[in-house]
């Protein structure tokens, strides 16, 4: 990483693609997919919202509000939907994150009149709030609100990019509010400018590709303008700000350019629906002044689906908060030797407050250090649920089964107390710290093998006759019925089930206590039970 982003950037003679990763690109292979609902009818913005909660899919607004502008919502609302920006398949999304956060990349820089977002240049009177699509989302919002802005910022003591997402409510023609109380670099970086009575350039990319987002969804001391190439896997192409000196994407649809003043946390904003599904609090925040708008001629304008409660598993900050949980957690336990076979944050346990993780155990109290690990390295984390790597994280169904058949609660329950928290968790009821817990839904380590520790499922049989008959096959050694079906090439299994009882009436058929099949003697008639030496036959 470069200690000055300025450093970085490089003015290379082939000039970048500045269409690959717009979002316009994006949503044309998301119609291509089936992933888009058309509306082509205008649409006053107040029906925004709930056209938008109503969707399974994202949704696109051909005419939105009076100014009849395109809008699209909702274009990371689902697995699929990331994975299609990923360019990989569904379950592969966190291993692939992964795989992207150590390939940082160069910037390269373009002038204005080569980058796209620079199109259309308004100021002064001209630079109208007003006129982009804030729209009401939820019934208790403070106001109307775009949930779709990264922010990009410079901190004055380090000269290092910060990037984050950041949500805007219209409070002017030339000032919005924005919610600077969690926790964040933006939020330190801000304050420092507060107290020496300086205002904090900022400038605002509204219509960005899901790559993008997933990048300033990662927070580092490093330079986080490099993260942004690390996930397209290309150098990002940045343009100066008419109106600052921040350098912003230059294949974005939209930036809103201008700065948070001085004065510090000084004006009422919210409540707004949060991603826990409920309202965050009304609280006071800075006040960002416009200074200047840029945008590409054909416009796209973004709105989230956020804070939702009802359809949580719908809102996009859960599924890009998943994608990066599920990846970091990878991470931490690999890092101490645990293998991993797969993560999982289910989508309506609130953001971050979830995780099921399937390891291949090697050794006795894996699940249990996994859990302590985890509850350590991540805050952010409530409960842990820990499986092995035949039960599949993504299936609620298999989940169930998993803590209903391989977990006791005397045994393998985990309680930690006075533990820190999701700061938003409204069960805490506004205190910092609670109760975590921890499920090792894991079958022991080391167990002899038993049928009854066994999955059942159905198997194709394969492979061709080995024996002209059943006696003939168990002469070579005990073997499950459907082994023997497989061992005389049977297709059927109603010969085999004949032919053991011819042996049962023969008195040479027995059993252990596993089920398979013995060629042993037997009382004519009946099936010998049989164990292991010494072993009393009528206890098994």
């Amino acid at each position: 990483m470069n200690d000055n982003p300025r450093d970085a950037l490089t003015h290379g003679s082939t000039r970048p693609d500045l269409e690959k990763f717009r979002l316009r690109r994006f949503v044309e292979t998301l119609i291509d997919a089936g992933e888009v609902d058309i509306i082509d009818r205008p649409v006053e913005l107040a029906e925004v919202s709930p056209i938008v909660e109503a969707s399974t899919k994202a949704v696109l607004f051909r005419s939105a509000g009076p100014d009849k502008l395109e809008l699209v919502a909702g274009v990371m609302g689902s697995r699929r939907r990331i994975a299609l920006a990923l360019g990989v398949d569904e379950k592969q999304s966190s291993a692939e994150f992964l795989r992207r956060i150590d390939n940082a990349l160069p910037l390269v820089e373009v002038s204005s009149a080569d980058a796209p977002v620079q199109q259309v240049v308004l100021s002064g009177a001209q630079a109208d709030l007003s006129r982009l699509p804030f729209h009401p989302q939820h019934q208790y919002d403070g106001g109307v609100y775009i949930t779709s802005a990264i922010d990009f910022a410079v901190d004055p003591e380090t000269g290092l990019y910060n990037v984050g997402c950041r949500r805007l409510s219209l409070r002017g023609r030339h000032e919005c509010g924005t919610n600077l109380t969690g926790r964040s670099h933006l939020r330190l970086i801000y304050q420092r400018c507060v107290k020496k009575g300086e205002r904090l350039p900022v400038s605002f990319a509204v219509g960005t590709h899901p790559l993008d987002f997933m990048a300033s969804s990662m927070r580092t001391r490093q330079d986080e303008m490099e993260f942004v190439g690390a996930f397209r896997g290309e150098p990002v192409p940045l343009v100066k700000c008419v109106s600052n000196d921040l350098m912003v994407p230059a294949d974005a649809e939209l930036i809103i350019e201008g700065y948070l003043d001085e004065r510090g946390y000084i004006e009422p904003e919210g409540p707004y629906g949060e991603y826990m599904g409920y309202y965050g609090p009304m609280h006071l925040d800075p006040v960002f002044h416009l200074t200047a708008i840029t945008h590409r001629r054909d416009v796209m304008h973004q709105s989230l689906l956020h804070g939702s409660g009802k359809i949580l598993g719908r809102t996009e900050a859960i599924h890009l908060s998943a994608v990066r949980l599920e990846a970091e957690a990878a991470k931490v336990l690999r890092g101490i030797g645990i293998d991993v076979a797969a993560t999982c944050q289910p989508l309506y346990s609130g953001e971050c407050q979830h995780l099921r993780v399937a390891i291949r155990q090697t050794s006795a109290g894996q699940a249990r250090r996994a859990i302590s690990i985890l509850f350590g390295a991540m805050p952010t984390l409530k409960h842990v649920f820990i499986v092995d790597e035949d039960v599949d994280v993504f299936s609620d169904d298999q989940m169930d089964w998993a803590l209903g058949t391989r977990f006791q609660a005397d045994r393998d329950l985990m309680i930690l107390e006075d533990m820190h928290g999701m700061q938003m968790d409204p069960s805490l009821e506004g205190r910092a710290a609670g109760a975590k817990a921890g499920f090792d839904c894991t079958r022991p380590v080391g167990k002899p093998w038993a049928v009854q520790s066994v999955v059942a499922a159905a198997r194709p049989l394969e492979g061709g006759a080995r024996f002209k008959s059943v006696a003939q096959a168990l002469q070579a050694g005990a073997l499950f019925f459907t082994e023997l079906m497989e061992a005389i090439g049977s297709r059927d299994g109603r010969e085999v089930a004949l032919a053991l009882d011819e042996l049962r009436n023969q008195g040479q058929l027995g059993r252990d206590a596993d089920g398979r099949y013995h060629l042993v003697p037997s009382e004519p008639g009946r099936t010998a039970m049989v164990g292991p030496p010494g072993h009393d036959p009528n206890l098994l």
